[in-house]
């Protein structure tokens, strides 16, 4: 039971936590009200030890995680501060795992110092420095000499740092951000300065790894691979940095230890590598095959690196009765969901540990769950490739940004410099995690925040990736666009849906049992009034009446997919199957038996 002291302790809690100023040497920040059971396993000087870029993967390479110097100012200012304390790298700024627990506003700039010794047997070789992403305008120098600056929260970037490095000693890393948040039109998703329901606590700063490669004067700068199940191939497009004269590529799959099929082509230009009687990637059996690109010149190797891929086609096509149908590699799958905002009440954005990261897919696996519709954020690549590996399909969101549409309205009219960002950084979402065989659906719009010009944004989102599904928005729709309609209904689903058109029909959001945990709570704030509560016996029967109500459409009406609401309570939002910091609210066999009755059966009008 809720009491209002306990409210008011615990809101008072949070606001000075969230209000500290800028830690100094030996402080320790005030802690949040819960942390994950894995917040203890964090590393004090290596944030993410573990490789960021599963699907380009180089042996040699050096982490940049850990504790940096840093300092807030006004935004104005421009040089170099005098440091005030440690922040951990790779997380946010306001979250209590940075060790500064500080809000972070539209008119200040953060500021991160650190040295770093580049090893010695790179030299004579060019040196990247990558960041997997930073919230939200970064401007970046290495011994005082300015490297440059980039936009976008969710996108990696990289510098070849070689030119400024010393020849010898220490090297002197400086990055100062600015993040408007709401202040702006960034996309930002579900991000807001003071929170509010249905917003959370900003992320801002450095919160993806940070880390050196070495590579030599030309090497592969990007992969581009297209699985083909009808015609047996992978399409390849191999992209480089520096010279490309008389350079080759050779890229080779591998199944376990045995070639699968291999394959030259020139830089540049798509090329299909033969695999033949390919196994299949699906939730059920999600096989991955290796995949070694090499740069090649004159039979000399250059540069090399190991990736993997899945042969696994999404599609839309008609049942026997006519009804269009969700599909996965030519067969009807229902695809049954779960919402994931990806946020954690020790990291915000960043979970504690890559274990954690796994932690999350295998749970909604054993929830007997075989996708996750991802919220209103981009994750980083680890956490896409544990649903490729556990085999977990993935509806991918573009995190919203500028403002919702008037009431009574689909659309907003954007000023030019929002549309230009908005579809910068779509673009970069897109090509960023396009080779991830988990992700089968695009959405461009969550909620209808920022929606506008629909029908050319999801044109040209197809056509950029015309071998996966685009679904405008899980929220009401009025433009009839798209591969998917989706309908919304709490708790739902309601006998009312109409059902027909060229479209697969799906229910983007059901569910939404709020069950509050005592001593699993962020804060005692009411969550969402008038919102029911339940008590976890409550609960079980609702879901699995819900279930059953979801049988009787996907039998009767050909319905193709449904999205439960949602994995984990964040912040103020109590209607996760888990609290917040990641514990069962409710029997997991009874809600795993409860799903397997849509996603093990295949009966179909």
């Amino acid at each position: 039971m809720r009491t209002n002291t306990y409210h008011l302790v615990i809101a008072l809690f949070v606001f000075q936590a969230l209000s500290l100023p800028a830690a100094v040497p030996g402080a320790k920040p005030k802690q949040p009200p819960l942390l994950s059971r894995w917040a203890k396993d964090v590393s004090s000087t290596d944030g993410h030890p573990e490789y960021p870029r599963p699907q380009m993967v180089r042996q040699e390479w050096l982490s940049l995680d850990g504790r940096w110097d840093y300092a807030i100012t006004h935004r104005d200012k421009t040089n170099a501060p005098a440091y005030g304390g440690k922040i951990r790298v790779p997380f946010p700024v306001e979250s209590s795992l940075s060790g500064v627990t500080r809000l972070f506003t539209e008119q200040q700039r953060l500021w991160y110092h650190r040295k770093f010794r580049v090893p010695p047997k790179w030299l004579g070789r060019r040196v990247l420095l990558h960041f997997g992403a930073v919230d939200w305008e970064a401007r970046v120098w290495l011994n005082d000499k300015e490297l440059g600056r980039h936009q976008g929260g969710y996108d990696g970037f990289s510098f070849d740092i070689t030119d400024a490095l010393k020849s010898d000693g220490d090297q002197e890393l400086l990055v100062s951000v600015l993040d408007p948040t709401s202040g702006s039109y960034q996309p930002r998703g579900k991000q807001k300065l003071g929170g509010g329901e249905p917003f959370h606590t900003p992320c801002s700063g450095i919160w993806q790894t940070v880390w050196l490669e070495p590579v030599e004067a030309a090497s592969i700068e990007s992969l581009k691979v297209v699985p083909d199940i009808d015609s047996g191939v992978l399409n390849v497009t191999v992209n480089t940095r520096g010279a490309t004269n008389q350079i080759s590529i050779e890229a080779v799959a591998l199944d376990g230890g045995s070639e699968a099929g291999r394959v030259k082509g020139s830089v540049g230009l798509t090329f299909q590598l033969p695999v033949p009687k390919a196994k299949l990637w699906s939730p059920k059996t999600p096989f991955l095959y290796g995949l070694k690109v090499t740069l090649l010149s004159g039979g000399r190797k250059l540069d090399e690196v190991t990736s993997y891929f899945g042969m696994r086609k999404i599609s839309v096509f008609p049942s026997k009765a006519g009804m269009p149908l969700l599909m996965l590699n030519n067969q009807p799958l229902f695809q049954l969901g779960i919402l994931d905002q990806g946020y954690w009440p020790d990291g915000l954005y960043t979970a504690p540990t890559d274990e954690a990261l796994r932690s999350d897919i295998e749970t909604m696996k054993q929830l007997g769950f075989n996708l996750c519709h991802k919220c209103g954020k981009v994750e980083p690549e680890r956490w896409y490739y544990w649903c490729d590996k556990l085999g977990l399909l993935v509806w991918q969101d573009m995190p919203g940004s500028d403002r919702n549409p008037p009431a009574n309205q689909s659309e907003i009219q954007r000023r030019p410099e929002s549309a230009r960002e908005f579809e910068m950084e779509l673009e970069r979402m897109v090509e960023g995690r396009i080779n991830h065989p988990s992700i089968v659906m695009w959405v461009p719009f969550n909620g209808q925040q920022g929606q506008y010009k629909t029908a050319r944004i999801l044109t040209w989102v197809k056509a950029r990736d015309p071998g996966r599904l685009v679904l405008h928005t899980e929220g009401p729709q009025e433009a009839m666009v798209g591969d998917v309609q989706s309908h919304r209904h709490y708790p739902g689903p309601v006998g009312s849906v109409e059902y027909g058109g060229s479209w697969a029909h799906v229910l983007g959001r059901v569910g939404g049992f709020d069950i509050p945990v005592p001593g699993h709570l962020w804060t005692t704030n009411s969550p969402r009034s008038p919102r029911q509560t339940y008590f976890p016996a409550q609960a079980t029967q609702e879901y699995k009446a819900l279930t059953g109500r979801l049988r009787s459409l996907e039998v009767t009406y050909g319905l193709s997919a449904a999205v439960v609401s949602q994995l984990t309570d964040v912040e103020t939002e109590l209607d996760g199957l888990l609290t917040y910091d990641r514990m069962p609210k409710l029997d997991p066999d009874e809600i795993g038996r409860a799903n397997k009755l849509l996603t093990e059966t295949a009966s179909r009008p």
